[in-house]
């Protein structure tokens, strides 16, 4: 069943503690802009005691970055669900097995009939072995820590997620380029251009979960926004679910209800009339 209007949601202070939102076609608009009405709100949530934690595929410095200047925003959930942070201490951390991510790097290596880029994700910083400017400008969007290497399969570190990138759209990238049994780890379309392999003990749910159980909130406690598919997960884990308007119709038909676009401030309209602000 798809997802009812926002507005018929009953106005006023509804007993919210856990507001977890994805960033790209959710609370940022088209031109990856946070909404100004935003900040004064956040501010508000804070003072009430409402965790507000975005929820995204970038890294956890690129998140942290966007909102270094507004202390209200402390918690985050970065790497697509492999990692969550709460005031820049770890909360939960999923790694990716090492033979699984060398597997990744053979595949985009021998991929040689596609544009293909790949970003390591691992726990200290991310990497990326492709150097030219065109795919590291598009690396550096989501992954402002990033160390461009030789050999991504020399690199000291756990990863935690292996993000590729295909100029062309990743509609079927799968079959052609990662094909068979992930033994334990899941491939996920993370956008239309980008496609995500990680443990599949991680994902956004886990991750709310696992702010849940370290916050003490319940399902019923948290607001859950989100408008793609590796948003699925984590709009299963609280009854105040909300799909963006422009949001992917497997969204719809899993969230609970139906928000204002990104463009038009959906997160924002929806949270101060729940919060009867």
């Amino acid at each position: 069943m798809k997802a009812e209007q926002w507005s018929t949601i009953e106005s006023g202070e509804h007993d919210v503690r856990l507001v977890v939102c994805d960033m790209d076609g959710t609370l940022l608009d088209d031109d990856g802009a946070v909404p100004e009405t935003f900040w004064p709100l956040v501010d508000t949530m804070n003072e009430r005691g409402i965790v507000f934690a975005p929820a995204s595929g970038r890294q956890y410095a690129t998140l942290a970055q966007m909102f270094e200047d507004h202390d209200s925003v402390r918690t985050f959930i970065a790497d697509n669900g492999t990692r969550v942070v709460q005031d820049e201490e770890v909360v939960s951390l999923t790694p990716l097995d090492r033979d699984s991510a060398v597997r990744v790097i053979d595949g985009v290596r021998a991929a040689t009939h596609r544009d293909l880029g790949l970003v390591a994700g691992g726990a200290k910083r991310a990497y990326v072995e492709r150097q030219d400017d065109r795919f590291v400008e598009q690396a550096s969007r989501y992954n402002i820590d990033l160390e461009i290497v030789d050999d991504l399969k020399s690199v000291d570190d756990h990863f935690i997620k292996m993000a590729t990138f295909d100029f062309r759209g990743v509609d079927d990238i799968v079959d052609d380029v990662f094909p068979g049994d992930w033994d334990g780890n899941q491939v996920v379309i993370s956008a239309t251009h980008w496609i995500d392999i990680m443990s599949d003990r991680a994902n956004k749910g886990t991750a709310v979960v696992d702010l849940q159980k370290h916050l003490g909130v319940t399902r019923t406690q948290t607001v859950v926004f989100g408008d793609f598919l590796n948003d699925l997960e984590m709009i299963r884990e609280a009854e105040l679910s909300f799909a963006m308007e422009n949001a992917h119709e497997g969204i719809i038909d899993a969230a609970h209800y139906l928000a204002p676009s990104n463009n038009d401030d959906g997160v924002v309209t929806v949270l101060k009339h729940m919060l009867n602000l």
